[in-house]
């Protein structure tokens, strides 16, 4: 081990026994990837603006700049290699990564994510006169955890509800928080649809990220799965729903568990969308999940992903949005969740430009009935943000496709 990379790790240990998670992580992955190391731990310089891989083959570049979300940190956490180029984390490192872990709980691979700071509870919104957003909590063997229903105003009329969506935020988020940036509480409003947002707490991860890469955390009826599995059957339960009006969708690391529920519970879920995400199976641990989201490594791990499937089960649809410019999860990871699917079909391709000026493309592989069975959105030029999302929540893109709008009427079928 050279002196520079002892001296990084040895900051690195310092800065998390501190509670600096953000600049531990950052030396981490600089040490991981054997990049130059700045010592001591401060604001990276900005990167210079670098060409990122389109999925069809078309190179881009992300020159717009980015304006920091409020009262966040500036950039100067884990950024994504979009070229390709960059070399494979050193394993050797991963025992130094388990300890820095053990040091602090919760330390992960989505904790140092780009203007991640203390998420404060948004201003609540308005409701619809008759709408409900309760507070709620469940408990299993595996855990508890709260979360938030919403339930529309048709709904409290007691009229049933014609699905649920359960809506998985990402790291640093809230429940609040992801329904004002996701706009989805308006959209079941109009569609008559429960809104369950279940919420990660500290105690589970320091920044409040969902443990994707965690093992314990991708096997059906196991640790963060089983939980989250047992808050949709106890809303299906209440409002007498069955699987074909159940999905589930999340944004980063709430986008990979998603994933992790759908290929763990395809029993439970009909449909299943992913943003910014990963497959289910990229990582076994922090330094696999680093690998992951930086585009390296081949596609998911097949003894995860089929471990606990039976054949018979039934398929989940699969909607996924992912931005070309992404610096946080390489866009090379949509086209692994798609794969990872395992429906096949010959895709439609059409492309277009969102009201903001995004443009993008849309593949499509439908069924024999013209169903679509597996839709994926690359927007260009977008970064790691909720895609056509509200202003007023973290990570969104106001100026892209309507990702809410898109993935409501890809459940519904319509």
């Amino acid at each position: 081990m050279t002196s520079d990379l002892a001296a990084a790790l040895r900051h690195a240990i310092g800065a998390t026994r501190a509670g600096d998670v953000a600049g531990a992580t950052r030396l981490i992955q600089d040490a991981l990837s054997a990049r130059s190391t700045s010592i001591p731990v401060g604001p990276r310089p900005s990167a210079p603006q670098r060409s990122v891989l389109h999925l069809v083959g078309t190179p881009v570049r992300d020159d717009k700049p980015r304006a920091a979300p409020a009262n966040r940190e500036q950039p100067g956490g884990a950024t994504s290699v979009q070229d390709g180029t960059a070399p494979r984390p050193r394993r050797s490192l991963g025992a130094v990564v388990r300890a820095l872990s053990q040091g602090r709980p919760g330390l992960d691979a989505f904790g140092s994510l780009p203007g991640m700071g203390a998420m404060a509870r948004p201003p609540a919104e308005p409701l619809p006169d008759g709408a409900r957003f309760t507070t709620r909590s469940f408990a299993c063997a595996a855990g508890s955890r709260g979360y938030k229903l919403y339930i529309p105003a048709a709904c409290a009329e007691e009229r049933p509800p014609l699905g649920l969506v359960v809506l998985l935020h990402g790291c640093q988020q809230n429940p609040d928080d992801f329904a004002l940036g996701t706009g989805m509480n308006a959209l079941a409003e109009i569609h008559g649809l429960l809104v369950a947002y279940p919420g990660q707490t500290s105690a589970s991860n320091a920044s409040s990220c969902w443990n994707w890469f965690n093992p314990a955390d991708q096997r059906r009826d196991a640790g963060e799965p089983a939980i989250l599995a047992g808050i949709t059957r106890e809303v299906m339960r209440e409002f007498g729903l069955d699987r074909e009006q159940v999905f589930v969708a999340g944004l980063s690391a709430g986008g990979a568990m998603a994933a992790i529920l759908a290929a763990t519970y395809p029993d439970l879920y009909a449909a299943v969308g992913v943003h910014s995400g990963l497959a289910h199976g990229s990582a076994s641990d922090v330094v696999s999940a680093f690998a992951a989201m930086r585009g390296d490594g081949g596609a998911a791990s097949h003894d995860i992903r089929n471990r606990t499937k039976p054949s018979e089960w039934p398929v989940v649809r699969t909607i996924v949005f992912h931005g070309s410019a992404d610096r946080t999860v390489h866009p090379v990871n949509a086209q692994r969740i798609v794969e990872a699917a395992g429906l096949s079909g010959d895709p439609m391709r059409e492309h277009g430009r969102s009201p903001g000026g995004r443009a993008y493309e849309r593949t499509i592989t439908m069924d024999a009935g013209g169903h679509s069975l597996v839709e994926s959105w690359l927007i260009e030029g977008a970064g790691h943000a909720w895609s056509g999302g509200r202003a007023g929540g973290s990570y969104t893109d106001p100026s892209g496709p309507d990702a809410s709008t898109a993935m409501v009427r890809f459940f519904l079928d319509f």
